[in-house]
């Protein structure tokens, strides 16, 4: 890992560099996949199956016979363990529901806004050297809650054509029943664009490497609502002498292990922090199985000494991280600061490992900075916002003539006209 020693905010930007990925390369691959798709509908996810995960498959929606099979296929302690997250998850995101807003913004004029679900929502759920079954219930639930009428859920299959049983048994257990087994850029054309067996949708939701990434960006250019900008995972760290060393390498390393292009931030208040999590981070390291890809994302990252904690919080608002963990003596007052992040998990028994599976907050979260602007998956996201206004006679003529003067100042003269008229009418008919 890179070293920084209070750096002066000038080389902030520079320092937090996340790994470079040039999107416009991935396009040049990304586009012809989706056209593909678009011209040949399910044909060309049957050839990309056998192309791209080297399964041969007849059909790309996954059967009710191996939706049932697949219960049997995962461990008890497995099931009862994601029954908990899915109850703490759905308990969470119900909480958010909100009711009706209505008022009167003035006498005889009500104001309303309500909520209303996106009928149609395509979710993508990693399935290739980490098939994250836990994105199902982050995606799944939400979109259940907000009465989502139709819910596509696309994830790469095996080289035998078959989904991982654990993705299969989550999305059952939420009642997901349209998988589809498409994985990278072409799940996303297939729900962008539709196929004989894929709906197109209205939004698209979900993680994946930088061909998923690309190809999301490719059809909100399109006019497809996506979630989010999405990139490689991060966090970011901020340790006192109250962090104990051990748990903020695993933290740490806990994130570097999601793939190459991934970049993990250590902001500490000395460097003696540093070199006891440095010490562990070794150690630890070199247990993994994915010590490679760990390593490698290692190299990406930086270790930033911060002895004044007001400068520490500029930094991390600077760097907006997709997680923040704060290993603090007060995260209470140190989060209370914090105004760009994805997701903040307070004190040393807060892992990010919670977040991203069981303590009941969404895991798919803004990444490269764009925290500054955008939030996490929420129930929000599944639904949009209509508002509605009735007006009475009465209100008529108390708002209208305001809004007869700022139509003509605009010289929107028919603008004007549709209240003028009303109001004569009112007038006349003395209502």
């Amino acid at each position: 890992m890179k070293q920084a020693v209070n750096p002066a905010p000038e080389e902030w930007k520079e320092l937090l560099q996340r790994p470079v990925i040039d999107l416009r390369k991935i396009e040049k691959i990304v586009q012809p996949i989706m056209e593909k798709v678009k011209r040949n509908g399910d044909k060309a996810l049957i050839r990309f199956a056998s192309e791209y995960d080297h399964a041969q498959i007849t059909q790309v929606l996954v059967s009710k016979e191996e939706i049932e099979a697949a219960a049997a296929k995962v461990d008890p302690i497995l099931k009862a363990s994601i029954e908990i997250a899915h109850n703490n998850i759905k308990a969470f995101h119900e909480a958010q529901k909100q009711e009706e807003l209505v008022m009167e913004t003035m006498p005889g004029v009500t104001c309303r806004r309500r909520s209303v679900p996106i009928q149609r929502v395509g979710l993508y759920v990693p399935g290739g050297t980490a098939p994250l079954f836990s994105t199902v219930l982050m995606l799944g639930l939400p979109a259940k809650i907000a009465g989502c009428k139709e819910i596509v859920l696309c994830t790469p299959c095996n080289n035998q054509g078959e989904v991982n049983p654990a993705i299969l048994y989550t999305a059952q257990l939420i009642g997901i029943e349209r998988i589809v087994k498409a994985g990278g850029a072409q799940a996303i054309a297939a729900m962008c664009y539709g196929t004989e067996s894929v709906p197109a949708v209205y939004k698209i939701f979900g993680p994946g490497n930088q061909y998923v990434t690309a190809a999301k960006l490719v059809a909100a250019r399109e006019g497809m609502a996506i979630d989010m900008p999405a990139g490689p995972s991060e966090v970011a760290v901020y340790a006192d002498e109250s962090a104990i060393p051990a748990f903020v390498a695993a933290d740490l390393l806990s994130q570097a292990e999601h793939g190459v292009d991934s970049q993990v931030i250590l902001v500490a208040s000395s460097q003696a922090i540093v070199d006891s999590v440095m010490e562990e981070v070794q150690k630890q390291v070199a247990k993994l199985p994915r010590r490679e890809i760990a390593e490698r994302s290692l190299a990406n990252s930086t270790t930033i000494v911060m002895e004044e904690e007001e400068e520490a919080i500029a930094l991390l608002n600077e760097y907006a991280a997709e997680h923040l963990i704060l290993s603090v003596e007060d995260p209470h007052h140190i989060a209370d600061q914090i105004v760009n992040a994805g997701s903040i998990f307070l004190g040393n028994f807060t892992p990010e490992s919670a977040g991203d599976y069981a303590s009941g907050t969404n895991h798919t979260l803004p990444t490269n900075g764009s925290a500054k602007a955008f939030s996490g998956v929420s129930l929000d996201s599944f639904v949009k916002k209509i508002t509605l206004q009735e007006i009475s006679p009465a209100g008529m003529k108390k708002l209208g003539t305001a809004i007869e003067k700022m139509a003509e100042a605009e010289e929107l003269i028919a603008h004007k006209r549709a209240v003028s008229l009303r109001l004569n009418y009112i007038d006349n008919q003395d209502v």
